[in-house]
């Protein structure tokens, strides 16, 4: 009980304010429409997409990712579309350089690896290095050895924002590390709001007036996330995708007041 009130009605009026909150932030996501990217590499994507599914390093690690972690955020589907963007970005970049076919593809293979196990230790101190290390121990029981399996781990290590990263040995694994690092950050866009925070708060079970107390310095934090792209295709791209997911944070703060019982 919580001054009279019981814990469980607490709990199921808390998850009617954030579905609404949720729905104004769907409607919001909506009017924006679908960021640049999205539109501008939807071929790329979709190729993306498609040797993900043929990916057979891929399917072998899928079995290690925590059905827990989809409670906070980052389960499979965040892990999926951060694999999926983090192939078509090396994609785009591989053409650039002109990569051979056959170096392209292995990339991408390493991308979506790194996409879907780069939050296997999410919850942890220090997530991105435990992953690292975890996501070593997980290869090697997959059979995957030889630069794939270092530029896997490297990736997965850099991958936290406003952390020191650790140099890649060639030009790959650069490029491996900064597409996952990139696909990772295109989600703090509108997937945050209209997705992820909803699938954390009530993981947590945080309160409208916790969520709000915490509310601007996360968005001052994704603001920061702007200047942090590491490809030219992310720093292309990626601030439009954070300024549509600060512009639906900033719409739904004022409900997020009236439903925490904050006044000013």
């Amino acid at each position: 009980m919580t001054d009279g009130v019981p814990r469980v009605l607490i709990y199921i009026m808390n998850l009617d304010a954030y579905q609404l909150l949720k729905r104004k932030a769907l409607q919001l996501a909506a009017s924006l429409g679908n960021p640049a990217f999205y539109r501008v590499f939807e071929d790329d994507l979709r190729l993306s997409g498609l040797l993900l599914q043929e990916n057979e390093m891929l399917k072998m690690c899928r079995r290690y990712i925590d059905p827990v972690q989809e409670g906070m955020g980052h389960g499979f589907e965040h892990s999926k579309a951060v694999a999926v963007d983090a192939g078509a970005i090396v994609l785009i970049e591989g053409k650039r350089m002109a990569l051979p076919e056959g170096v392209l593809k292995e990339l991408i293979a390493s991308a979506h690896v790194s996409g879907l196990l780069h939050d296997i230790k999410r919850g942890v101190e220090d997530h991105a290095v435990a992953g690292s290390r975890e996501t070593e121990r997980i290869l090697d029981r997959c059979g995957i050895v030889g630069r794939c399996k270092r530029y896997i781990a490297l990736a997965i290590r850099n991958h936290e924002a406003f952390k020191e990263e650790v140099d890649a040995e060639d030009e790959y694994g650069r490029l491996v590390s900064d597409a996952l690092y990139d696909a990772d950050k295109f989600r703090w866009g509108p997937e945050n709001f209209t997705t992820t925070i909803w699938r954390m708060l009530e993981f947590g079970k945080v309160s409208p007036l916790g969520f709000l107390e915490n509310y601007k310095r996360g968005i001052s934090y994704i603001e920061r996330i702007k200047g942090t792209f590491r490809t030219e295709t992310g720093r292309l791209y990626g601030p439009e995708i954070i300024d549509m997911g600060l512009e639906i944070g900033m719409g739904i703060y004022p409900e997020l007041k009236r439903i925490a019982g904050v006044r000013n």
